[in-house]
């Protein structure tokens, strides 16, 4: 686990990279992403797109001198649109201008049906050393109620492309909970999933989010005794494959948990680049107090692109956390981790006494919500499943202090 020391005598904490493709061939109905469906075949403003990426960067490097990027996730959108080509001359850029970790993770997402037969082998040589397919699920009846653009066959002809090309890291992205799913169905799925012996395995519900079409017009979902069978047994499922739960909905072999998500959420630091990518940066003042601060860019890829010649910049916003905020931020993060943190990094990561937080702690893990463990923060595997029962204990301490 990262053991982020953010006072003034040590290291500010990891910093990656975030990188925002926006464009997708069609939005899917439950996608509440900043994504912008352009059609089968259409020409995508690659060059352009790719100068406005660097230069975003630039401005954003003096945030970050002699900080050392460990990871890159390149998101979407769907980034496999672009070619081999774009992500080679983007990663040169790169490397000139930042440090990069000896072992930097860099990951993509991609659809499979966006992939032509020897793209792969294109991105692994770019530099790209992690896929993240967004396979969702192999069944073609349920891929359709999702607005999916392949098929089931589609995931497995990516899959074993990918491998091919030399990558021995990816994570497929597999839904449960999907209209009229059943438990049989869902596991048929998980099955189809490990029989590829993926190093890493996101598993997630479908929700149904505001401003989505599902949202608006909602599919006929599983009732909640099934919701609940299905998260049982296939949590079951991927524990007995060798595949160990890291997070809430991240299941990985062993060393091979996203580095990139690993600090996010445990309240690393990252740059973000691309229409509408979010990052958030912090920094030591000259009275030794760490500030935190989160930033966006305009979101709308044509006003992205415009901004090329603006002296704006790419900014959208910016906001300094509010210190009375920290305590539900680190926790929201923190607390998804199976492994929890140690709890110094309470106050580490939010300048409050961990002694103040000792009723409330000892009334979570009364209720089973914590492992009793006094020196860590670590969510029970009932915790887990009641996550928003126990971050309101920890949101309302942080109110109580002031």
């Amino acid at each position: 686990m990262m053991d982020h020391r953010l006072s003034q005598d040590a290291s500010l904490p990891p910093l990656s990279l975030y990188v925002h493709v926006p464009w997708c061939v069609r939005k899917c109905p439950y996608c509440d992403f900043n994504s912008h469906g352009v059609g089968a075949g259409a020409a995508l403003p690659e060059e352009d797109y790719l100068q406005a990426l660097i230069a975003d960067l630039d401005a954003e490097l003096p945030l970050v001198q002699g900080r050392e990027v460990t990871s890159v996730f390149i998101g979407g959108g769907t980034p496999s649109l672009m070619s081999a080509d774009f992500y080679a001359r983007f990663f040169a850029a790169l490397a000139r201008r930042v440090s990069l970790a000896g072992d930097v993770e860099i990951t993509l997402e991609a659809n499979p049906g966006t992939l032509e037969r020897g793209r792969f082998a294109g991105y692994r040589r770019a530099g790209i050393n992690r896929l993240s397919l967004g396979v969702q699920s192999f069944q073609d009846a349920q891929l359709a109620a999702l607005g999916r653009i392949h098929s089931g066959d589609d995931a497995l002809r990516a899959v074993e492309e990918a491998r091919s090309a030399g990558f021995d890291n990816i994570n497929l992205d597999l839904m449960h909970g999907l209209p009229e799913q059943t438990p049989t169905l869902a596991l048929a799925d998980i099955d189809q999933a490990l029989s590829l012996a993926p190093e890493h395995l996101s598993w997630y519900q479908l929700t149904l989010e505001p401003n989505t079409e599902f949202f608006s017009h909602p599919p006929v979902l599983p009732a909640e005794e099934s919701l609940w069978d299905i998260q049982d047994l296939g949590h079951a499922r991927l524990e007995e494959a060798g595949l160990s739960r890291y997070e809430i909905s991240a299941y990985a072999q062993g060393g091979r948990c996203s580095r990139h998500n690993l600090n996010y959420w445990s309240f690393g630091d990252y740059l973000g680049i691309g229409a509408g990518a979010h990052g958030k940066l912090s920094r030591v003042g000259r009275d030794g107090v760490m500030a935190m601060e989160r930033r966006w860019k305009v979101r709308q890829p044509e006003a992205y692109l415009r901004r090329m010649a603006d002296p704006r910049g790419f900014t959208a916003g910016r906001r300094l956390i509010d210190p009375r905020e920290l305590p539900l931020e680190f926790a929201m993060n923190a607390l998804r981790l199976v492994e929890g943190v140690p709890l110094s990094l309470w106050s580490q990561n939010t300048g409050r006494e961990a002694s103040l937080l000792h009723d409330r702690l000892a009334s979570a893990r009364n209720k089973g919500l914590l492992v009793e463990d006094v020196d860590r923060l670590q969510t029970s595997p009932q915790g887990l499943l009641f996550l928003n029962d126990l971050l309101s204990l920890v949101s309302e301490s942080g109110d109580s202090q002031g």
